[in-house]
């Protein structure tokens, strides 16, 4: 079964038409998407839930333009990601998309403050990275290494660097997978408010069922295919979920 999520006044972020994805392990053919199409509205809050295995990561990783489809159209803010060359999905990676991930991937020899305007200069945004980490409540800790800093610290260090980009589209795979549980609805929390403030189209990635209530969209996959799409009128902010 294949989702279908539009709205007739907004524009488009993400359009999938028959995206599969497939994977050769020796003899073994891996059906990692199955013919997928899918519509996904600009500035809402996605959530995709399924288990290991059921392509959730596949699909974030062919609209982040880190891999290829076997077959099928992916069309990413009016750009179709079959018809870009090397360079000009480089490009498309760096101006368009961010990235969090479970785990922080931080530069261990760069501060806080460093390890965002890394990422910053590299977009002309290398300015605001103070400004940023201020909004994720980190300015007293802006010259500390990530050692020196909690996971839940880490996370939100990550949060401030892919935001510093001001992407069109942040792609967060399980990123309070490695945290406890306040902690993690701590920094979904931040995450929540500030691309909803920025109006940036989230896509993550969870196994928490809970989490399903802060999405505008809910995306639930299976043996690589979206079995089911729940559109949310008043998704919950996630200070407010029972855990």
């Amino acid at each position: 079964m294949n989702g279908a999520l539009t709205n007739g006044t907004v524009p488009p972020a993400i359009v999938a038409r028959g995206l599969s994805k497939e994977y050769q392990l020796g003899a073994v053919t891996v059906h990692a998407l199955r013919d997928v199409d899918l519509t996904i509205p600009a500035g809402r809050f996605v959530v995709l839930l399924g288990p290991s295995g059921s392509g959730k990561t596949t699909l974030l990783n062919l609209i982040g333009g880190l891999d290829q489809p076997s077959a099928g159209e992916l069309t990413v803010m009016g750009v179709t990601l079959g018809s870009l060359d090397d360079e000009r999905l480089t490009t498309y990676r760096r101006d368009t998309i961010g990235f969090v991930f479970q785990l922080f991937n931080l530069v261990p020899t760069l501060t806080a403050l460093e390890n965002v305007q890394l990422i910053g200069e590299l977009v002309g945004q290398g300015a605001e990275a103070g400004a940023m980490l201020d909004a994720v409540g980190l300015a007293e800790r802006r010259n500390n290494y990530p050692s020196q800093l909690s996971g839940g610290e880490q996370q939100r260090v990550a949060i401030a660097r892919a935001l510093v980009k001001r992407p069109a589209i942040l792609l967060a795979d399980e990123p309070t997978g490695a945290l406890d549980g306040e902690t993690g609805r701590a920094v979904l929390q931040l995450l929540w408010e500030r691309t909803r403030e920025a109006g940036i189209t989230v896509l993550m990635v969870t196994h928490n069922e809970a989490y399903a209530a802060a999405g505008d969209l809910v995306l639930r996959l299976s043996s690589g295919q979206v079995v089911s799409t729940e559109a949310q009128a008043a998704p919950r902010a996630p200070r407010d979920l029972e855990m």
